[in-house]
């Protein structure tokens, strides 16, 4: 029996981040790759998610900073927000980074561009529905993406609530909209809405807003929230929607909050239904992961996963990393595995907040009083006093043997900041390293610097040390040296 040739090297199910950039990795080694995807290329981040909420952001951010100028002096303008102009733009901007992830761009690399639905027909083994044949590969990467999750609350669908998926539909801005997640995509739109005009409502099950960072950053959050008019309801969770003057959302305990529009923003789900994976060997983790190993392997010989389908860290950097590491992985056999602890990420609310590696409370979990932790209010970083945002903080946390193992920015640029950081992590560079590095004054990133100097000064600086130091200044200052 002679074995039969696969069509392909590797056969890519997806065209989110992670399908792409496996596509373009794959094309330009020289394998013979095709990428799958029913939709269009580009995936949520290009069409639901991280382009169209940044521009939405960006003018949102622009008509606060417009209302509040008198803060540097300035007349302040508070002009209304024509809400169809500003999904102009984000639309415009979502047009101009098209061509970088399109079908016509992975073909130029060498990836062919399958438009139809796959489903596994056996071991790497795949059916195009709409083609109605069957492709084999080597190797087969799922990145397929994930949806919105809609929470179980009776009466919801009846309000037909907006999700990232449909929120980009809107042209009319709603006057009061209830938004069911305080994570960081409920934060980041809700903070948004309000600031383009509606009187917005967070609801969030945990007890505080953004519920797995430090426990300062949500609070800190809450404030800013309290202060622009946001409503946060937090530690409670809807149980019914029913219709009223617009929907009433009836709340757990006590309590309801009434709202024009709904938007549910309360985590996504992997989108693994109905691919036949039983029939690839692939198994799944509870909520419907694929299950991966750190070389981003599935239960099934020859099919790797990278991006959201996996259920790890949900953002499109870290989407792009995974498949990088997995498509070299699956065309040449190297061990390389993923270190999640060193890849930074950022929640675009204003104040911004950043993190890499450890919180505090991680830290302390671990190791108690014996963490490191620098901490530096942003009213002492000279950058932020002049731009009178001084709202936020940096905080750097180290092992017992000074090695940086965490941090966590709150405030302007935070995302951009955290890069540095997130390098000192990824090396293993002690603490104390940061304040060796010389930062162009006045920046925000200069606080991390500043935090470990005042720590240092702190800790070294003591009344023991004056008392050792002085003799020998006195002797010196004797002798003329």
């Amino acid at each position: 029996m002679t074995r039969e040739t696969p069509d392909l090297d590797l056969l890519v199910l997806g065209g989110g981040t992670a399908g792409l950039v496996a596509a373009v990795i794959a094309g330009g080694l020289g394998a013979r790759v095709a990428l799958v995807e029913r939709d269009r290329t580009g995936g949520e981040c290009l069409w639901t998610g991280c382009v169209p909420s940044k521009g939405l952001l960006e003018a949102a951010h622009l008509a606060h900073r417009m209302r509040h100028a008198d803060a540097l002096g300035l007349t302040a303008a508070d002009q209304a927000v024509d809400l169809r102009a500003v999904m102009d733009h984000v639309r415009a901007a979502q047009a101009a980074i098209a061509p970088h992830d399109s079908a016509e761009r992975l073909d130029a690399a060498g990836a062919k561009v399958i438009a139809d639905d796959a489903v596994f027909v056996g071991p790497r083994r795949v059916r195009l529905r709409t083609a109605d044949r069957e492709l084999t590969a080597r190797r087969v990467l799922l990145a397929v993406g994930s949806e919105p999750a809609l929470p179980a609350v009776e009466g919801l669908e009846r309000a037909e609530p907006l999700t990232t998926d449909t929120v980009w539909g809107l042209d009319e801005l709603p006057g009061r909209l209830v938004v069911l997640g305080g994570g960081p995509v409920g934060c980041e739109l809700g903070q948004a809405f309000a600031r383009l005009g509606s009187r917005v409502t967070i609801v969030e099950r945990a007890p505080r807003l953004l519920p797995t960072e430090d426990p300062q950053v949500g609070a800190l959050l809450a404030r800013r929230f309290a202060a622009e008019g946001i409503d946060v309801r937090t530690g409670t969770a809807a149980v019914r929607v029913e219709p009223a003057d617009g929907w009433r959302v009836v709340l757990e305990g006590a309590g309801e909050v009434v709202g024009d529009r709904l938007l549910v923003a309360a985590g996504r789900r992997p989108r693994t239904a109905g691919l036949g994976l039983a029939h690839a060997g692939v198994d799944l983790r509870d909520g419907g992961a694929v299950r991966v190993d750190g070389r981003l392997r599935t239960s099934a010989k020859g099919v790797y996963a990278a991006g959201d389908v996996t259920g790890l860290l949900p953002f499109t950097h870290v989407a792009a990393y995974q498949a990088a590491l997995a498509t070299v992985n699956a065309l040449s056999g190297l061990p390389l595995r993923a270190r999640y602890r060193t890849l930074p990420y950022a929640i675009f609310t204003d104040p911004e907040i950043a993190r890499v590696g450890l919180s505090e409370p991680q830290a302390r979990a671990l190791w108690g009083d014996r963490a490191v932790v620098a901490r530096l209010d942003h009213r002492d970083v000279d950058r932020a006093v002049v731009a009178a945002r001084t709202e936020g903080f940096t905080k750097l946390v180290a092992g017992p043997g000074g090695r940086l193992v965490g941090a966590t920015v709150v405030g302007p640029s935070a995302g951009e900041g955290i890069a540095e950081l997130a390098a000192v992590v990824a090396r293993g560079g002690r603490i104390w390293s940061l304040s060796a590095t010389v930062h162009p004054y006045p920046t925000y990133a200069q606080g991390a610097a500043d935090a470990v100097t005042e720590h240092l000064q702190a800790a070294v600086l003591t009344p023991r040390l004056r008392a050792l130091t002085r003799p020998v200044l006195g002797a010196l200052r004797r002798l003329g040296g």
